[in-house]
């Protein structure tokens, strides 16, 4: 039986929020891959609380996508048992959701001491491994530091030598910069990438606030279809 008056008006939202739990998915699957790509250049050693998160989001996004697709059948045949199994699904991920921004906040200090404890592993590596040295590199320049506190890190490295740093230490990167110190930065790369990922992290949590609110919503407007639904089935 098909759903009348205001419910169409509820079918139609849910529609849009559908819509917007599969853009939402996608979103979770992208930040969960780029999160990834970045602790493996970081993280290496073992697995750790903070490396598993990127992991839980990626399957987030993916069981979201496959929720949404289910809420997308139910409301289109007004399927009772569907929007049931929509409803239970999408609490379980605001649920999933909530534990995985607990454990983010939980273990950020354990995330930048094992970033701390790997960044200095990979400058012991990094005349040995070119791999290692082209990753050391591209973030000394990004970020614009050098070494793991400070520049004199790499004095404590056997294989780089008294008075000198790598060339992307330098303010102007050119063949031999690094030697005597000649115009680097000086402030270290562990607390630089920390500032960085504390200015973001609002921008993420607001972005996580925007999706619990959406998935809330779409519990909301499906117990009301189920709600109109069921009444259908009595009425018959």
């Amino acid at each position: 039986m098909a759903v009348e008056g205001g419910m169409k008006c509820v079918k139609f939202l849910l529609y849009v929020l559908l819509l917007a739990f599969c853009a939402c998915a996608l979103g979770l699957i992208a930040v969960g891959v780029g999160t990834q790509l970045i602790l493996s250049q970081t993280i290496t050693q073992g697995t750790t609380p903070g490396s598993l998160l990127p992991v839980v989001i990626i399957a987030v996004g993916a069981f979201l996508f496959l929720v949404a697709f289910v809420g997308c059948c139910g409301t289109c045949k007004e399927n009772y048992c569907l929007m049931v199994t929509f409803a239970i699904f999408l609490s379980l991920i605001v649920l999933v959701e909530v534990a995985a921004a607990i454990a983010g906040y939980v273990f950020r200090n354990k995330v930048m001491s094992e970033f701390n404890k790997d960044f200095r592993q990979q400058m012991e590596n990094y005349s040995k491994n070119n791999n290692t040295a082209s990753i050391l590199d591209r973030m000394q320049k990004d970020f614009k530091c050098c070494g793991a506190a400070n520049y004199t890190d790499w004095e404590n490295i056997p294989s780089m030598g008294k008075g000198r740093v790598p060339d992307s230490c330098c303010v102007n990167v050119t063949v031999g910069c690094g030697i005597n110190f000649k115009e680097i930065y000086m402030e270290g790369c562990v607390e630089k990438i920390g500032g960085w990922l504390r200015k973001n992290v609002l921008v993420v949590a607001a972005a996580a606030l925007g999706i619990a609110f959406v998935e809330v919503l779409g519990i909301v407007f499906a117990c009301c279809l189920m709600k109109s639904i069921r009444s259908g089935y009595e009425v018959m």
